[in-house]
């Protein structure tokens, strides 16, 4: 992500329009500036504030800060000197919205588009079929009927001979980066259940959990992703610091389904025990792993998946109660 010093300081936007963009009300925006010094925005010659994309990008940076404990008198004395020491923050990336109006495109069509444009490594089609495709769906149709499709769709074109696996690792860094910024752009909201999300030991293949994590994510869930191939021991260390509520771990092959025989009794040993839940391709390929794994199978979608990890935190709070 650029930094908030590359943004342009060309002051256009109204106080209600930076109000709509950034959460901030005009009332504690005017209180920042008074009392904090926050911004100084430009006047116009009819003496309205205006603000440029540099002042909203700083105080999304402010109000992460604030959603996140932090005071803002706090947040604006460390924003100070991270501008001395010369080290601006990245820009926070604006949270997609839910789409207002119904599709126009089938999800099928857009599945269709950026396969094609993925296999031409296309970049920049791509970038825009999965743009317009973000407006017209919410994430799980999104991911469901769009990305996961399209996956299945490059993977089997791989396996024909079709295409070349250099052009597989392209569409999957692609996807994979994608998915990365779309995570970022949720708030960490420490006060919620602690989700831990990545792959099992010797997994190569992240964007189902990635996209399990983002789900999550969005739901306001405290979520880590840890990416593929976790080793146990050190997972086990991490969750005996961190305390999660719940560990979920994907595999798509069976090595990788096996490898995480043992987990569940190594997380019974900690105090708190989390919860342990799985899922991925391997399970589904082979539905007897489900009894030789122990932990909690999570369904055979995101969707059921993401239903079910809702219910298990639900009773799980009524319990601990």
């Amino acid at each position: 992500m650029p930094t908030i010093l590359e943004l342009s300081d060309e002051p256009k936007y109204t106080i209600k329009a930076v109000s709509a963009q950034t959460g901030v009300r005009p009332v504690t925006l005017r209180a920042w500036e008074r009392r904090h010094d926050v911004l100084t925005p430009h006047r116009s010659e009819n003496r309205y504030r205006l603000y440029s994309d540099r002042d909203v990008a700083i105080l999304r940076w402010l109000k992460d800060r604030t959603d996140n404990g932090v005071s803002i008198s706090e947040a604006v004395t460390e924003l100070r000197q991270m501008i001395r020491n010369g080290l601006w923050p990245e820009v926070i990336p604006v949270t997609p919205q839910a789409p207002t109006q119904p599709a126009a495109v089938a999800p099928e069509i857009y599945a269709q588009q950026l396969y094609k444009a993925l296999i031409r490594h296309d970049e920049a089609r791509a970038s825009e079929i999965l743009r317009e495709a973000m407006s017209s769906y919410p994430l799980r149709p999104l991911f469901e009927q769009v990305l996961i499709p399209c996956l299945v769709q490059i993977g089997e074109a791989w396996y024909r001979g079709d295409i070349r696996i250099t052009t597989e690792h392209f569409a999957s860094a692609f996807l994979r980066g994608k998915l990365l910024t779309l995570f970022q752009t949720y708030p960490v909201r420490r006060g919620s259940p602690f989700i831990l999300v990545g792959g099992a030991p010797y997994e190569q293949h992240e964007l189902g959990a990635l996209m399990l994590a983002i789900l999550l994510r969005s739901e306001g869930y405290r979520v880590e992703y840890l990416g593929p191939d976790i080793p146990l021991e050190d997972l086990v260390d991490y969750a005996r610091e961190e305390r999660p509520t719940l560990i979920i771990l994907t595999a798509t092959s069976e090595e990788s389904a096996l490898a995480m025989r043992r987990l569940k009794e190594k997380l019974s040993r900690l105090r708190p025990a989390p919860l342990f839940g799985y899922g991925g391709a391997a399970f589904l390929n082979k539905p007897d792993l489900i009894q030789r794994v122990p932990g909690i199978f999570l369904g055979k979608t995101l969707s059921e998946g993401t239903d079910k990890i809702r219910d298990l935190l639900s009773t799980s709070a009524r319990t601990t109660r």
